[in-house]
């Protein structure tokens, strides 16, 4: 993952791999990435509400362990979206398969336990 760090932050200075791919098709993969960018983005903005919004619950420190996880959660998200981008690029360029990936199934399990033990705070009287 952190091989790929260099072509992160200045893809000009990597040296290309392949050939070109179809224009449409990097475009499609970049409107992927930006997808997954607003994914994290809106976990963030819902950690952010859990730490401001939420009353104080009766297990204590429960909000911010959930802003918390909600904040790591966005995070982890935006990162694993942008080595997800370049391993696409790249398979694109070398006209291989496309990497597969078991992070939108583990995303939507974290999600789903997510919206139980926030349904569970504010269901749960003070």
């Amino acid at each position: 993952m952190f091989g790929s760090l260099r072509q992160w932050i200045d893809p000009e200075k990597t040296p290309v791999v392949g050939r070109t791919p179809d224009y449409r098709f990097s475009l499609a993969n970049e409107r992927t990435f930006l997808a997954w960018i607003r994914t994290g983005l809106a976990l963030i903005a819902g950690g952010l509400a859990c730490a401001q919004f939420l009353r104080p619950m009766k297990i204590a420190h429960l909000r911010e362990i959930l802003a918390v996880a909600l904040l790591v959660l966005g995070a982890v998200v935006a990162l694993r979206a942008v080595h997800h981008w370049a391993r696409t690029e790249r398979a694109m360029r070398l006209d291989q398969e496309l990497p597969g990936t078991k992070f939108p199934a583990v995303l939507a399990v974290a999600i789903a336990v997510g919206a139980l033990f926030l349904i569970v705070a504010v269901v749960l009287p003070k």
